[in-house]
């Protein structure tokens, strides 16, 4: 019987990325993956990175490692991530202040400039200018996320570790409070530590076998078009995103126990919308956010795409009216937008890896902190993301 140092559920770029890590420092270690293709959070990402958007000590230095990360992994991992450095245009609805954005964008890292209508238009010209006040700009990573994510698990495999298609399916346990492998659908895999990286269905997962965490979880709506010849300039967001505060709104303490069962939905959907371009040509344009409470929720696609239509058309007609598919999946959150990184409390054996509210901007700095720590190496930034900062 094989056992592993490190058994890392979920293959997508959270997941992908901590088994690289792992395996480069020499643990044993086996990436397991329900679906081939992906076809969760990784599959449709915008690709975005955020270096600029640290507002803290801590996110401010794990994203400055993580764009010097993101410039090097080509060459690194031997594969192409598609990684290119663009303006991100942050959209003023017309009812509102630029001003006052200006101001609640003071504290980031890399505070966006401040743009007038004309400005905006002349940067990207398939803004509609009597939707705007203005806009705000400022330099923006960008990656092909499924690239990135094969080109970290084929790099993991090179270095000596293994990848396996399985669903997850339980624990192995030792008593009450040992993990010492996982059940699966080719039979029961055994290691030292496993570690959790399945994004929005991590709490369904874990709950399942009587483990709490405390993460949470949004549906996410896109619609994806094939490739065309319309050419947006820019990446297009709105200065005004609503996501972050439906998250913080969605953990507060009246809604919690909310979350233990399907059904509910702690609080009303949002819709930020936006359209990014891929090198291929292709176009996701997003996104709505639900909080329902079942990772298995039923959606109006009918419904939500026309919602998703109507609302991108106001600011990029062109766009808006393209032909596209619509898709959904689930997104990890945690309650204060950092992610939950080291061993769960209470139970030997088992991690999360998971949570990332930013994630692109981050992973590839704490998956290689993470695991570098794992060798004796003692940092203070990996204590301070543990899941044991909440009560549980």
């Amino acid at each position: 019987m094989t056992t592993y140092d490190w058994i890392v559920v979920g293959a997508g770029i959270t997941g992908a990325a901590l088994a690289y890590e792992l395996a480069k420092q020499g643990f044993s270690t086996l990436l397991l993956e329900q679906h081939h293709p992906l076809t969760g959070a990784t599959r449709y990402s915008y690709g975005g990175i955020a270096y600029w958007s640290g507002t803290t000590a801590l996110t401010r230095q794990l994203c400055a490692e993580g764009i010097e990360r993101h410039r090097i992994l080509s060459a690194e991992l031997e594969a192409d991530t598609q990684f290119r450095e663009l303006d991100l245009l942050l959209t003023v609805a017309a009812h509102s202040d630029p001003q006052a954005l200006v101001q609640q964008y003071a504290s980031f890292a890399i505070p966006p400039r401040l743009l007038s209508v004309r400005e905006a238009c002349e940067l990207e010209p398939l803004l509609n200018p009597t939707a705007i006040a203005g806009a705000l700009t400022v330099r923006h990573g960008h990656i092909e996320v499924e690239l990135t994510t094969q080109a970290y698990s084929q790099a993991m495999q090179r270095v000596g570790g293994e990848l396996k298609i399985a669903q997850v399916t339980g624990f192995v346990k030792e008593g009450a409070s040992r993990i010492t492998g996982v059940t699966t659908t080719i039979g029961p895999l055994h290691a030292a530590n496993i570690a959790i990286c399945t994004g929005g269905i991590t709490r369904q997962l874990l709950q399942e076998s009587g483990i709490q965490v405390k993460q949470y979880f949004t549906h996410a709506e896109i619609i994806e078009t094939p490739p065309t010849d319309l050419r947006l300039s820019t990446l297009v967001m709105p200065a005004e995103a609503e996501r972050f505060q439906l998250e913080a709104d969605a953990t507060q303490p009246e809604v919690e126990d909310l979350w233990n069962e399907p059904g509910h939905e702690p609080v009303p959907s949002i819709l930020d919308a936006g359209a990014v371009q891929f090198l291929d040509g292709r176009i996701r344009i997003g996104q709505t956010s639900r909080t329902l409470t079942d990772p298995k929720a039923t959606i109006d696609a009918t419904q939500s795409e026309a919602d998703l239509r109507t609302k991108i058309s106001a600011i990029l007609p062109k766009v808006g009216n393209l032909p596209g598919t619509w898709h959904h999946c689930t997104i990890a959150f945690s309650r204060d937008r950092l992610p939950l990184v080291g061993a769960i409390p209470s139970i030997e054996g088992i991690h999360l890896f998971s949570g990332f509210s930013n994630p692109l901007a981050i992973v590839p700095a704490i998956a290689r902190r993470f695991a570098a720590s794992l060798t004796g190496e003692n940092d203070e930034i990996i204590k301070q993301l543990s899941p044991g900062r909440f009560t549980f």
